[in-house]
C-alpha cells in the first residue's frame, strides 16, 4: 500500500491492500472474516480515521442503488456514490437533497460519519439528512437502521466504528433553483457587529478571510430563488459585489467555481462552491476544522484575529459558517445551532502540526469540536469530553464490533 494517499495526498495508508466487493455480500464476507478491516470512499479525509493495518473495503464496484421513494421523500442509493452523483439524477427527477457540501466529489457514507456540512443557519449537516442506513456490523451481518431507532441517533456520525454502511436513505425536497452572488472586502467591524443578519441574508453564507487586516476578504451568498434575502444589494454590510466572477484563493482562476454574478441554475450546481466536472484541488492541501456553539461566534472570531500573521505562513484560506444544530450523538452540531472556521493549508505538514495547538488553545473556551475527518492535534485530550454521549457510543462500538474489526489507531485514542 505504499501508493496508496489520501485525496490531497497528505497522509500515506499503511493497510496490507484494498478489497473491492461487487456485492454486499461479499463485504460479509470480507467483514467476517478479516482480522481487522476499514471502509475506504473517496478519500476525503485528512488523518488516519480510514487507515487500518488490515484491509481496506472499497465500495466503488457496489451495484449502484438508486431507489426514489416520493411518498416518503426519501431516496436510498450506494453508500459509496459520490453527492454529485446523485445529485444529478435526483435533479433529473425533479427532486433535491436540502443541502450540500463545498465540494460534491465526497462520498455519501465518508460524509456522514465524519459529520460533514455545508452552510446556512436553517440547514443541518449532511448527517442529519440521513433517514436510514444499512451497515455490516462487525460480526458480518447486514444491519437496517432507520429514524427513530433506538441505536439510530449514534449510529450515523460513526466514524466508521460500528460497521461497512453499505446503504443510505437520505431526505430529499422538491427541486429548487439558487443563485450565486459574491461580495468583496467586507470590514471586520461590521462582520462583528452584524455577523447575524450576514449569515441570515441567504439560503447558505461562506466568509472567506486570512484572519489578517481590516476587512473579510469575500462573501459567498447562495440564495434560493424567490427567498427575501439580501442578494443582488450593490452594498452589502460595507462590502461590493464582486463584478467577475472570483476564487475565494487570489490570482486563481474561478473557472472551476460553480456560477457565480446572480445567474440563477439548479440547486446542485451553485450549492457546492466547486463544480462537479472540474478537480476541485488547488494543489496539495491540507485541511483543519473546528465547529462550536453559534453563540460564541462573535467571541470566537475576535479570538483568532490576532492569530493572522502565526497561520499566514501555511494558510491558504479560511472559511466561516453555519448550520443548524442536530441530535446525532458524535455530530459537531449535535447539541445546538453551531458555527465553523474552515481552514485549507498549504500541504505543510510540520508547519501545520505547529500552529494548531495556538487554534485549539483559542477556540476552547468555546468547547470548539474539531472535524473528525480533517488535520487536528487535542493535545490536552479533551475531545471524547465535548460530547456528552460518548460513553453510549462507546457501548454501542462494542455491541455492533465486539471483535473490534473496524478498531484502528484513531478509534483507540478516542474509544481507550
Amino acid at each position: 500500500m505504499s501508493d496508496e494517499t489520501n485525496w490531497s495526498g497528505n497522509y500515506r495508508y499503511a493497510a496490507a491492500g484494498i478489497r473491492h466487493p461487487e456485492f454486499v455480500a461479499a463485504v460479509q464476507d470480507a467483514v467476517g472474516t478479516a482480522g481487522r478491516v476499514r471502509a475506504l470512499g473517496t478519500r476525503h479525509t485528512f488523518n488516519d480515521i480510514a487507515d487500518t493495518e488490515g484491509e481496506l473495503i472499497s465500495l466503488a464496484r457496489l451495484p449502484e442503488r438508486f431507489e426514489l421513494d416520493t411518498s416518503t421523500r426519501t431516496v436510498t442509493v450506494t453508500a459509496g456514490m459520490r453527492y454529485g452523483d446523485v445529485a444529478e439524477r435526483l435533479q433529473a427527477s425533479g427532486w433535491a437533497l436540502g443541502n450540500l457540501a463545498s465540494l460534491p466529489h465526497i462520498s455519501i457514507a465518508g460524509a456522514i460519519a465524519t459529520g460533514t456540512h455545508g452552510s446556512g443557519d436553517r440547514n443541518g449537516t449532511l448527517p442529519a439528512a440521513v433517514a436510514g442506513l444499512e451497515l455490516v456490523n462487525g460480526s458480518g451481518e447486514l444491519v437496517a437502521l432507520r429514524r427513530g431507532d433506538v441505536d439510530f441517533a449514534g449510529a450515523v456520525v460513526s466514524l466508521g466504528a460500528l460497521g461497512i454502511v453499505t446503504a443510505v436513505t437520505l431526505d430529499i425536497v422538491p427541486t429548487y433553483d439558487v443563485s450565486q452572488r459574491v461580495y468583496l472586502d467586507l470590514p471586520w467591524n461590521r462582520v462583528l457587529a452584524d455577523f447575524d443578519a450576514i449569515s441570515a441574508s441567504a439560503y447558505s453564507v461562506s466568509l472567506f478571510t486570512d484572519w489578517r487586516g481590516d476587512t473579510v476578504y469575500q462573501a459567498w451568498l447562495k440564495a434560493r430563488v424567490g427567498d427575501a434575502d439580501a442578494v443582488g444589494r450593490g452594498d452589502f454590510f460595507g462590502g461590493r459585489a464582486a463584478t467577475e466572477p472570483v476564487h475565494m484563493l487570489p490570482d486563481i482562476s474561478a473557472a472551476n467555481c460553480t456560477q457565480q454574478l446572480g445567474v440563477s441554475g439548479p440547486w446542485h450546481a451553485r450549492l457546492p462552491h466547486f463544480r462537479m466536472a472540474f478537480t476541485p484541488s488547488n494543489g496539495e492541501e491540507i485541511q483543519s476544522e473546528y465547529l462550536f456553539p453559534r453563540r460564541h461566534i462573535a467571541a470566537a472570531m475576535e479570538a483568532m484575529r490576532p492569530l493572522g500573521a502565526l497561520l499566514a505562513p501555511v494558510l491558504q484560506i479560511a472559511e466561516i459558517r453555519t448550520m443548524a444544530g442536530d441530535d446525532l450523538w458524535l455530530s459537531e452540531a449535535s447539541g445546538g445551532d453551531t458555527a465553523a472556521f474552515h481552514f485549507t493549508w498549504l500541504r505543510n505538514h510540520a508547519g501545520v502540526e505547529a500552529v494548531l495547538p495556538a487554534i485549539e488553545e483559542a477556540l476552547a473556551p468555546f468547547a470548539a469540536r474539531p472535524h473528525w475527518g480533517k488535520a487536528f492535534v487535542d493535545l490536552d485530550g479533551r475531545l471524547p469530553s465535548l460530547y456528552p454521549r460518548m460513553g453510549d457510543f462507546r457501548s454501542l462500538v462494542q455491541r455492533y464490533d465486539p471483535r473490534g474489526v473496524f478498531r484502528n489507531p484513531y478509534l483507540e485514542r478516542l474509544l481507550s
